[in-house]
């Protein structure tokens, strides 16, 4: 077979043995061949496993010379219990795809900081692949396509066009990695954002954390994608989501393009985190150059 891909849960636990084996199934339909980490199927609560489990499998997946890309299983919570153990010294030495989104966040930015490689923000393995997530992605793993692109949903949110390294992911988590080593540099950064399940003002004290703690200090456009399940607020004159990331875009002076298929959704982008890319917002497309290393 083709790739061997290393499938790990450093988050949260899988449902079961059926959430290993879808999958297992989606790479094995790309020709590669799925190789499940010692702890896979552990659990301790809202955790897969103990830290020193879920550390072990994601260090061996990183390092191990057979693994060829890291695809983890599910997001949930618990990346940032572990990841600022996680040494990434061989990793630099022989980078590999890390594909996952949500909780994986924290994975992302950690290789950001220290590696500076492209990692991907993408569906994790557990989850149903429909036909736009299953191209998009074989298409930013193996260059057979597009990346990225032009979606015609798209809100122009602030006009203009940007160009710079993509970086971000889940909102929460990079709130939640301020102030440490792993936090997002935003600087000369088209920063991606997303979320489920946050209120608007909640969203709003991210969004000034973020802002207020430098991280989007330099930052030269905003790529936003789905703020899904937001609770209903009980002042009918709340600010919403899109008003907050209007003012955010107004604040920092540079373009916005909203509403693209990045984040808890079915039908999603895999965006290429550390890429260069070009933000048009008049044109409705993030157009992404992907560096050959990175193909599996």
């Amino acid at each position: 077979m083709g790739a061997r891909v290393a499938l790990v849960a450093a988050s949260g636990p899988l449902r079961g043995e059926s959430d290993v084996a879808r999958a297992e199934s989606h790479v094995r339909a790309y020709g590669w061949e799925p190789v499940r980490a010692a702890h896979v199927l552990g659990r301790r609560g809202y955790l897969a496993g103990s830290d020193a489990e879920r550390l072990a499998d994601l260090q061996w997946a990183l390092d191990a010379d057979e693994v060829d890309a890291v695809w983890c299983v599910r997001g949930g919570y618990g990346m940032t219990r572990i990841v600022s153990g996680v040494s990434l010294a061989r990793f630099a030495e022989r980078p590999k795809p890390v594909i996952g989104f949500s909780d994986v966040t924290a994975l992302h930015c950690a290789v950001a900081a220290s590696v500076g490689v492209v990692t991907f923000h993408a569906h994790t393995a557990r989850a149903e692949l429909p036909v736009m997530s299953a191209q998009q992605m074989l298409a930013a793993l193996t260059r057979r396509g597009d990346v990225c692109g032009v979606w015609s949903h798209a809100e122009a949110v602030r006009r203009g066009v940007a160009r710079g390294r993509l970086a971000g992911g889940n909102l929460a988590l990079l709130g939640a990695l301020c102030g440490t080593a792993n936090a997002l540099d935003g600087d000369g950064a088209i920063v991606v954002l997303e979320d489920v399940n946050e209120s608007a003002f909640r969203v709003d004290r991210m969004l000034r954390q973020l802002e207020q703690s430098g991280a989007l200090r330099g930052c030269v456009g905003l790529a936003v994608g789905q703020f899904t399940n937001v609770p209903a607020d009980e002042n009918a004159d709340a600010m919403t989501i899109d008003e907050l990331v209007a003012e955010l875009a107004m604040r920092l002076g540079v373009p916005c393009l909203a509403n693209l298929p990045i984040g808890h959704i079915a039908d999603q982008w895999t965006v290429p985190l550390g890429a260069q890319a070009v933000l048009d917002v008049e044109a409705r497309s993030l157009t992404v150059e992907l560096p050959d290393a990175m193909i599996i």
